[in-house]
């Protein structure tokens, strides 16, 4: 791992492979580990898996800390490592940021992959369900690690999944900082993408686990509608962290993709 300082904050990072550059978000509870499936990618790509603000060997940002200021550490995070038009790969939160950067910072991307994610809670939920989901998800941190495990990861992949999934899964879920997943949810729960999204410039593919429960279909089809010219494959039987459950199909459609972006 290395790490630069972005806006006095330490961005820990994993980079390996040659070729055009992939930069890859995770989400809740995440950090560089949960791209481990996609470090086969690196055959013909340069991969850069950050670790969020507050997450893994990352500083945690002020608890005021927007999806937007995310966003911008991100723009700073690829201007810094030198990094020329990435392709930005990202789940759930990590799928919202790309979209928050691509708004907020047009030249940057040269393609967006969002998986299972949103435009922000509050682009893709009514106000009662995201009071609900902060609810549910704040109280959380303060539970031991074993519950917070045990209570996310079904929520995360499908009962189908391995279990050398599920305990890979487990194990990086376990690590995670409360304060800084306290800092990305209320950021998560705030944004909405919604005006934005008709802005965006850089090819699109959406990629969505068939059974997420998280962000169900209903959310993938909206953003398809709102970003012109995105393309949506949904990869049958998995969850809301495809990338993870279903690796092989997830890295072939990335690979189809971006063969002609």
């Amino acid at each position: 791992m290395d790490s630069l300082d972005i806006g006095g904050l330490r961005i820990a990072y994993r980079r390996e492979g040659h070729g055009p550059p992939i930069v890859f978000l995770h989400g809740f509870f995440g950090d560089h580990r949960v791209w481990r499936p996609q470090r086969e990618l690196a055959d013909e790509y340069t991969l850069v898996a950050w670790d969020a603000p507050g997450c893994g060997g990352s500083s945690v940002p002020p608890p005021t800390f927007s999806m937007d200021d995310y966003a911008d550490t991100l723009a700073a995070f690829i201007e810094a490592l030198g990094l020329d038009h990435p392709n930005l790969v990202g789940n759930s939160f990590g799928a919202t940021l790309a979209l928050t950067l691509a708004i907020r910072h047009p030249s940057v991307p040269r393609s967006l992959v969002p998986a299972d994610g949103y435009a922000g809670w509050s682009g893709s939920f009514p106000p009662e369900v995201v009071a609900q989901r902060l609810s549910q998800s704040l109280p959380d941190l303060e539970l031991p690690l074993e519950r917070v495990v045990a209570k996310w990861v079904p929520g995360f992949v499908t009962d189908a999944a391995p279990a050398s999934v599920t305990g890979e899964l487990a194990s990086i879920i376990a690590d995670f900082d409360p304060d800084g997943m306290r800092v990305m949810i209320r950021a998560l729960a705030e944004a909405d993408l919604r005006e934005g999204l008709s802005t965006l410039a850089a090819p699109t593919l959406l990629v969505w686990g068939e059974q997420d429960v998280r962000s169900p279909l209903t959310v993938a089809d909206d953003l398809h509608s709102r970003i012109a010219g995105s393309q949506l494959v949904v990869i049958p039987g998995v969850g809301h962290l495809s990338h993870f459950e279903a690796p092989d199909r997830f890295n072939a459609e990335v690979r189809s993709f971006l063969s002609v972006h």
